[in-house]
């Protein structure tokens, strides 16, 4: 009884139909399986672009940092808005109290661009220029009127090429009483034109002033020096 209760039992297991025993499939073969499904264009449809993902990725590292940031300043965040709104207003005041950023010249160029006018169409063109608030162009006309002036007068011969530090410094041998003024009226014509300062009003009227006074200046010749020409 018992010999043949076992061989039926061995009988049954045998006849098991196969697909009631699990399937394993080695763990190399799946994964490769996976990988080729996995790489089917349509699962990367609505993947983002390598543009998109830079840039996420570029977020990412500022973000940390500014948590970094955030977590080593007293007060976190609160405390990084209140340095930046300090610095804000630093750079504000140093703007305001500095005025624009002055640009050093490495030479001086020359007093005229092209061929000068006449001292009264100078004159004329800082006028009109003054009435719209064109300081700076106000400004160089109002030298160049003063030089040309000067040289009509023949207190100063004709150079074109001059610069205005050079004609002040000519006008200063024969009228050295305006020498000071001459040489403040060509450091302010050279600041706005070379040097990125914006002309002002004041400056304006100081070179206006300048140029009324030497229309009337007499010459002193006695301390002239002699100067030869080519």
């Amino acid at each position: 009884m018992t010999t043949g209760g076992n061989g039926a039992a061995l009988g049954r297991l045998l006849a098991r139909p196969d697909d009631d025993i699990p399937v394993r499939t080695p763990r190399l073969p799946a994964r490769e399986a996976a990988e080729r499904e996995l790489s089917d264009p349509r699962y990367h449809q609505h993947d983002p672009n390598p543009i998109q993902r830079a840039l996420d990725w570029l977020w990412q590292r500022v973000n940390e940092l500014f948590n970094a940031a955030a977590d080593a300043t007293p007060g976190g965040w609160t405390g990084i808005l209140v340095i930046a709104a300090f610095v804000l207003l630093l750079l504000v005041a140093l703007r305001l109290r500095l005025g624009a950023v002055r640009r050093t010249p490495t030479t001086s160029g020359a007093l005229f661009s092209d061929a000068p006018r006449t001292a009264a169409a100078h004159r004329a063109a800082a006028d009109r220029h003054a009435a719209e608030g064109l300081w700076n162009q106000a400004i160089q006309d109002r030298m160049r009127a003063l030089v040309l002036a000067l040289e009509e007068r023949t207190l100063l011969t004709p150079g074109p090429g001059r610069t205005a530090d050079e004609a002040a410094t000519e006008a200063g041998w024969a009228l050295p009483a305006y020498a000071d003024r001459l040489h403040t009226a060509a450091r302010t014509f050279d600041d706005v034109t070379y040097g990125g300062r914006p002309g002002t009003e004041p400056a304006y009227a100081l070179l206006t002033s300048l140029d009324t006074d030497l229309q009337h200046a007499k010459p002193d010749l006695a301390t002239t020096p002699t100067r030869s020409r080519g």
